[in-house]
């Protein structure tokens, strides 16, 4: 994976309030992001059928499906997806079901601190860019193994090292 998979990084922008999508958007117009921006939860769940999001910050009340039933749905179907909520609600009981119920990574009270949503947004990608990279490592790590594995069966010893008392390998005649 190359340095530059953070900037293709997709975030998704959810809030029923055209003038907190715009701001997000503003928030976010010189990061390495592709933002798009959704109007309701419904909209979300559209816009994630056809296409994958890294990262989705999404308000909490929203009509029809809030921003938690929203996020934990996101958590059942695109588990993969860093979810962060967004609230003008910030009672600490909503904050709590949220952690719990929709795996949420951060939630955030409006009005927010723009740089300290820039930072989480931007910490939230490493991590993820992160744990893919360990799963790429863990795939590699599987199919050395089962090559290993096969190559001992059919030469029975070939996985084993004799190394002498300072280390150096003893090859066998």
């Amino acid at each position: 994976m190359t340095e530059t998979k953070i900037e293709q990084m997709k975030l998704l922008l959810v809030d029923d309030d055209d003038n907190v999508r715009r701001a997000l958007k503003r928030v976010f117009r010189k990061e390495p992001y592709e933002v798009e921006d959704c109007n309701s939860a419904r909209s979300a769940m559209d816009k994630l059928s056809e296409s994958k999001f890294d990262i989705i910050l999404s308000d909490f009340k929203m009509p029809h499906i809030n921003g938690l039933d929203f996020l934990k749905w996101v958590h059942d179907f695109h588990p993969d997806t860093i979810r962060i909520m967004l609230t003008g609600q910030a009672d600490m009981d909503t904050a709590v079901r949220a952690i719990n119920e929709g795996e949420i990574y951060r939630f955030f009270t409006k009005p927010w601190d723009d740089q300290d949503l820039r930072i989480s947004i931007q910490i939230a990608a490493e991590q993820l860019k992160l744990q893919r990279r360990n799963l790429e490592l863990l795939n590699e790590l599987n199919k050395t193994k089962s090559y290993v594995e096969k190559l001992e069966q059919q030469y029975p010893g070939i996985s084993k090292i004799k190394r002498d008392e300072e280390g150096r390998i003893i090859i066998d005649e």
